[in-house]
């Protein structure tokens, strides 16, 4: 007898053993090009400033080969729990950790490129069951986004994230979680935006690092500071947002070289944590080299490159201008994100701001570059959404 197409199945992951030769195989035959021109260059941006330097590289793509093990991920992914099941005719591969404490909230965590659920690994126990019992609890649902990890590919056009949105609020539904806290940042902050203001009736409130304000909003009465965050963003986009515009327009062109090369893979997606990252070269200050190959890995092994890429084809540059969102909500601006936006832009979307942080520290990825803050502060914020209710 065949499923019902809603059921939830337990999923494990064991990459098969030929796979993984087959990547080291390619790493070790790897043709790299000559040293950037900028070689020399002192710790700093400067020494990034063509892209990853060959020396690091060469590091990293010898480490994956010789020293990394993504058993020890699969591992991981097994202890926490991980389901499929098919939403609005697409496959949805998530974790799920339950709490044990009988007061815990759901709570839907979405990630955005190139990060994937590897950003969570490190704090969804903490989250789930925290050692203060006076710490709210949840039981946390992450998924992969459609066309990442092991999550199914979209086979046609439409899979942006108003349906996405949509298609978490099915999910979570199905888990029996019929109303809900959600956090995002990047892709998943959009993607919890579009939840709050679209589903305010499933949703309780947001924590997210990612507060885009409507179009057109005028910088006078901003701080000092927030109109240097109004600058850096526009500089970001001006200057430094190829990446998206490769992808928004040719994921399919940069998509072969993704899914053939792990280290072409491997540099597309380093330059990014490096990039965006609060440190002061590499990102191996904060970030360990086994979760960005934790990461990196993931998109090779499910052959996900030009899947993921898709996203910024379906849904760059398309949020709402007229969506707002009633739900509390509490923001995080860390100071070395891509995307900051002034308290006084972002309110005018986000109608009920119930507490607003900028961390001295923190970058793209504040859960694994900051993780113990993170945790304390998706708490405190999160509780101050369940308090405004």
């Amino acid at each position: 007898m065949s499923r019902p197409t809603d059921a939830v199945q337990a999923f494990e992951v064991h990459a098969p053993d030929a796979d993984l030769d087959d990547l080291r195989a390619r790493l070790a035959a790897a043709r790299l090009p000559e040293p950037e021109t900028v070689q020399g260059a002192p710790p700093g941006p400067r020494r990034w400033g063509q892209g990853v330097p060959l020396a690091d590289l060469t590091d990293v793509v010898d480490y994956w080969r010789t020293g990394y093990d993504w058993r020890a991920f699969e591992k991981r992914l097994h202890e926490i729990g991980q389901f499929r099941t098919t939403v609005d005719g697409l496959g949805i591969h998530f974790l799920h950790r339950r709490s044990a404490r009988t007061d815990a909230t759901p709570l839907l965590v979405t990630h955005g490129w190139p990060g994937s659920i590897a950003e969570f690994v490190d704090v969804v126990d903490r989250l789930a069951d925290p050692d203060d019992a006076d710490a709210p609890a949840f039981h946390v649902v992450v998924p992969s986004l459609p066309g990442f990890g092991y999550s199914d590919k979209p086979a046609t056009t439409g899979w942006g994230t108003e349906r996405i949105a949509a298609a978490w609020v099915e999910l979570m539904g199905r888990l029996g979680y019929g109303r809900f806290l959600a956090h995002g940042g990047d892709w998943g902050g959009n993607i919890t935006t579009v939840l709050a203001g679209r589903f305010p009736d499933q949703v309780l409130g947001i924590h997210s690092t990612f507060a885009e304000a409507p179009p057109g909003l005028s910088t006078d009465g901003l701080t000092d500071r927030e109109r240097a965050w109004t600058e850096e963003t526009r500089d970001f986009w001006g200057r430094r947002a190829a990446y998206a515009k490769q992808q928004a327009t040719r994921p399919q062109t940069i998509g072969y070289s993704l899914v053939d090369s792990p280290v072409g893979l491997l540099a597309w997606i380093l330059d990014k944590f490096a990039e965006w990252s609060d440190t002061d070269d590499s990102p191996f200050e904060t970030i360990s080299r086994d979760r960005i190959l934790d990461d990196v890995t993931l998109y090779w092994l499910t052959r996900t490159g030009a899947s993921a890429a898709r996203i910024y084809a379906e849904s760059h540059n398309s949020l709402d201008p007229e969506l707002r969102v009633d739900v509390p909500a509490a923001i995080t601006m860390y100071p070395r994100d891509i995307e900051k936006s002034p308290r006084p832009w972002a309110q005018e979307r986000y109608r009920h701001i119930v507490r607003w942080r900028s961390p001295e520290r923190g970058g793209h990825f504040p859960s694994l570059e900051v993780p113990g803050y993170f945790v304390a502060d998706l708490r405190e914020g999160l509780g101050a959404v369940l308090a405004a209710h």
